[in-house]
């Protein structure tokens, strides 16, 4: 079917968005766009406006049409075209996405604000984040305080589109050290992880690509996926690492075009691959011909000796994803990419295409409390630390009724739950976690991990805020509500 180009502002309508009613604006605006499309008002093939045009012709912010658009996405109901916009994917035939019309104004997702800001109220109990206390905060201080005095020169231009040269020596000297030679050219810096996962997928894929991630897996990896139109297909990880059997059945059929992979301190299980696995992962990603993204944002909470693919591979054929947000404050917002030689041009073109350059500002500071000597102890206190909490932390699920499914190496956390599936409450993770975030408390449910619903309800459970009697206390009214 040829598009229905629809996409100038003057044809398309003005939705009905009502400010003062429950609930948010991108759960207004992706169930009147579910409803269009039910209804074929949006018949199939009907190019979509430009996120720029949706914002201006309805009065809303073009960070409400991104996660509108994403998450429409994620139903199936729009496609992403490269270079071309976005469609609708499907007509009247398919019903109309319950995830559209939440109950509520206590919806959560994988893109709820309060996951990632930290200015919530409630407890954070399924973040990414730890108390800036465990970081060593005073250090942090003194490192961005540092960074505030950069050499008026470096005023005028955008800053390297690699990086801060010393904060890439310095990372190249570290993973020689403890990993695997590579040189300050084979790294790039990004905004994060997720960052480095997004040009990932720009420079090596293609709309219809299949790209196989871990089930369960990374939260934002399988929206970041989907949004460019790619086909996620989970491979299974469980307490003993990754499914070989499926996986390579998936491969021979699927021939996918790359892999997403935790090796260490796997989010979010915690656990971690061995030797024998991450050598038959590199034996199958050669035989089937996909590269292998390694995410390896936890090493340095891990202990020493852990499986790592890009020390086995050489960068032949894994790219290795860094992170320093867990033993830093997220905030900085400083990941790399270490590649081959060959691929990291194409990488930095890319890079350069969608945001010219990273934050000089925040690499300094990265590379100023890094360098420094209590950055080592630092990291050695928050290890402890979190071994500690980690282990509170089960016990004190265990009480509540919860079984973690795997038993974590380390990191900071425990994915726990209910084993029997059924209709009672403890059946829907989601349902759960909008209960909890009515009572003042921020859940991860597996489904926001999972590429299917999971049989039965789980949670990732953030060890730092996992033994608070508030938390422990709504488990076990849960709990007695099924008994």
């Amino acid at each position: 079917m040829e598009p229905t180009d629809k996409s100038d502002s003057e044809e398309w309508p003005v939705l009905a968005i009502d400010r003062q009613r429950r609930g948010s604006l991108v759960d207004q605006i992706v169930a009147a766009i579910a409803g269009m499309v039910n209804r074929r008002t949006l018949p199939a093939g009907t190019r979509m406006p430009s996120v720029r045009q949706f914002a201006k012709v309805n009065g809303v912010s073009t960070f409400t049409v991104v996660e509108s658009y994403d998450r429409l996405l994620h139903l199936g109901l729009l496609s992403s075209r490269r270079g071309s916009g976005f469609f609708v994917a499907r007509g009247a035939d398919a019903p109309a996405p319950q995830a559209c019309l939440p109950p509520s104004a206590g919806v959560v997702d994988t893109l709820t604000p309060d996951l990632y800001s930290g200015q919530s109220d409630a407890l954070p109990v399924g973040a990414g984040w730890l108390p800036p206390e465990w970081y060593g905060a005073s250090t942090i201080l003194d490192a961005v305080r540092h960074a505030m005095k950069i050499p008026a020169g470096r005023l005028r231009g955008y800053g390297h589109p690699l990086g801060f040269p010393s904060l890439r020596q310095h990372l190249a000297a570290t993973l020689a050290g403890e990993l695997f030679a590579v040189e300050p050219e084979q790294i790039l810096l990004t905004h994060g992880a997720t960052h480095a996962f997004d040009l990932v997928l720009r420079t090596l894929t293609r709309p219809g690509d299949v790209v196989f991630v871990e089930d369960p897996g990374y939260s934002n990896l399988l929206a970041l996926v989907r949004h460019h139109g790619c086909v996620p297909v989970g491979i299974p990880r469980g307490a003993h690492g990754l499914d070989m059997e499926v996986l390579a059945r998936e491969a021979q059929a699927r021939q996918p075009k790359l892999m997403f992979v935790n090796t260490v301190l796997q989010n979010p299980l915690g656990t971690s691959l061995s030797q024998a696995q991450a050598h038959r992962l590199l034996a199958l990603s050669e035989q089937f011909d996909f590269w292998l993204v390694e995410d390896d944002i936890y090493r340095e909470l891990a202990a020493r000796g852990e499986s790592s693919l890009a020390a086995m591979d050489g960068l032949r054929r894994v790219i290795r994803i860094g992170s320093f947000s867990k033993t830093l404050s997220p905030v900085l917002r400083v990941g790399s990419i270490c590649a081959s030689g060959s691929l990291l041009p194409e990488l930095v073109r890319v890079k350069m295409i969608t945001g010219l350059t990273t934050s000089e500002v925040n690499e300094r500071a990265v590379y100023d409390a890094v360098s420094s000597r209590a950055y080592r102890k630092q990291v050695e206190r928050l290890v402890l630390q979190l071994d500690g909490a980690r282990e509170l932390a089960l016990e004190r699920l265990g009480d509540a009724g919860l079984v973690p499914l795997a038993r974590p190496r380390g990191g900071m956390f425990v994915s726990a739950g209910w084993t029997q599936p059924g209709p009672d409450a403890r059946h829907n993770g989601r349902a759960v976690a909008e209960r909890a975030l009515r009572a003042g408390i921020l859940l991860a449910p597996g489904e926001f991990f999972s590429v299917q619903p999971p049989a039965t309800a789980w949670f990732r459970f953030n060890v730092a805020y996992a033994s608070e009697p508030a938390l422990l206390d709504f488990l076990r009214s849960i709990r007695g509500e099924s008994e």
